[in-house]
């Protein structure tokens, strides 16, 4: 049985270096960049088998006090990361693209960043709102097996989030 302690986990870095937000035709286009670490437990439960889920979200909202704030778009995206082997070999996985790479860093480097992930629009932004953009970029412990999530609570304090105020031009609005 692999049983891997929650202070394993804690060790892991992971910041955020850029996070950008622009307009396009069809909605909102999110570039983003993160210095991201596994933990050594990680990187052997990875060689011993164990497929590691990440999940990144992505939320542009308008910010109202008299309710919650209401979403203007949002996304979220998957990736398994899985250890091949036989051809020792990393695979990324998300949704129908697999991608095998020669080495952790390489997969990883895949995972830290993205230039044109497209957000739809549920409406119109609005020139007289406030608009916040909520990011994150997490292992998903929820889909590990249950002996690895000992210790970890209900979710790893593990990842990266951030929160900013959206400029009107990143919403294509005039500034």
């Amino acid at each position: 049985m692999l049983l891997l302690p929650a202070l394993a986990w804690a060790q892991a870095s992971a910041s955020l270096d850029q996070l950008q937000l622009s307009r396009a035709e069809d909605g909102l286009r999110l570039a983003y960049s993160v210095r991201l670490e596994l933990p050594r437990a990680a990187e052997d439960a990875l060689h011993k088998g164990v497929p590691l889920y990440f999940v990144a979200e992505a939320r542009v909202a308008r910010k109202r006090w008299y309710w919650r704030d209401a979403t203007l778009g949002r996304a979220e995206r998957q990736w398994r990361l899985s250890y091949q082997a036989l051809t020792r070999q990393y695979r990324l996985s998300t949704g129908g693209l697999h991608q095998s790479y020669e080495t952790l860093a390489e997969a990883l480097t895949a995972l830290r960043r993205a230039s044109a992930w497209a957000i739809e629009l549920r409406e119109e932004p609005d020139p007289g709102a406030t608009y916040l953009l909520s990011f994150s970029l997490r292992l998903d412990t929820r889909q590990l097996p249950a002996p690895l999530q000992i210790g970890l609570g209900s979710e790893a304090e593990w990842g990266v989030r951030s929160e900013r105020p959206v400029h009107p031009a990143e919403l294509g609005l005039a500034s």
